[in-house]
């Protein structure tokens, strides 16, 4: 008699081993011609926790309160984009990259004054995925937070903006109107089958409506089984450390956080011209 348990018609895969070492659907086997109905559920199952995410809607209220204790800035702001609702927000992206006027008029009438210049704008927006921001934008801001304060040069912030039905870009309209030399967006990525929580950061100098996506930096997949916050928010400080002292982000930015070789042109020769 065989030691190994019914394989119930389900031909293993010689990848099956690699599983460990990823969240990839690889090495899942076979059922005749067919995914076993065990993988095959399981794929059904991340789809539609995919589509959920982008469908639920931000606590807003919450978020708020949970960020408030952060102190970042003067408080948190509530605004929203020029998209009424969800179904404009999913058809109509360039309405979710310009704040609504009342939003804008918050920003830009708060003072008679010119608004004072600050270094970092920070908004939260929703995107394509609130369950990202709802639980990963606290813990990443609270790790952020902490680096900002130990840095050896002082960082000034302006009012932590919570967007609803943004995009990416809306950040450039922010920034424009606090006066901030940086903005930085917390924003739900669309979601993957394996990752329906990602948060993406988006940096960028001198922003101002109009600029393209050349012109910023980006960390994706912060999450607890992604990015791990302490990690994203040393990587994100170098990028902003490096923005400030040169004023440029984009391509023109590079992320050198994952070097681990020292490089010198001494010695060095073009291989496509030797």
């Amino acid at each position: 008699m065989s030691d190994h348990p019914p394989d119930h018609g389900v031909t293993d895969n010689p990848w099956q081993r690699l599983r460990q070492f990823t969240a990839a659907r690889i090495g899942l086997g076979r059922a005749g011609t067919s995914l076993p109905t065990a993988h095959s559920l399981d794929f059904q199952l991340a789809h539609a926790r995919a589509q959920d995410a982008v469908h639920l809607p931000l606590e807003v209220e919450a978020l708020c309160g949970d960020l408030a204790g952060l102190g970042i800035g003067e408080g948190v702001q509530r605004l929203h984009s020029r998209a009424v609702d969800r179904s404009t927000y999913l058809q109509r992206p360039d309405l979710g990259r310009r704040l609504d006027e009342a939003s804008r008029r918050r920003l830009v009438e708060s003072e008679d004054a010119p608004r004072p210049a600050v270094d970092l704008a920070i908004a939260v927006v929703d995107g394509l995925s609130s369950l990202a921001v709802q639980q990963n934008a606290p813990p990443f801001l609270e790790a952020l937070t902490r680096r900002l304060a130990e840095d050896d040069s002082s960082w000034s912030l302006a009012p932590l903006s919570v967007v609803e039905q943004g995009r990416v870009a809306i950040g450039d309209e922010i920034g424009e109107c606090q006066n901030a030399r940086a903005v930085l967006v917390l924003i739900g990525e669309r979601p993957g089958l394996s990752s329906p929580d990602s948060l993406g950061l988006y940096l960028t100098w001198a922003p101002w409506v109009g600029l393209t996506d050349a012109g910023r930096n980006c960390i994706s997949n912060v999450r607890p089984s992604g990015f791990a916050f302490e990690e994203a928010s040393r990587r994100l400080m170098y990028l902003l450390r490096e923005s400030r002292a040169r004023e440029l982000s984009g391509v023109r930015l590079k992320d050198r956080t994952q070097d681990d070789v020292i490089e010198s042109s001494v010695g060095m020769r073009n291989f496509l011209t030797s």
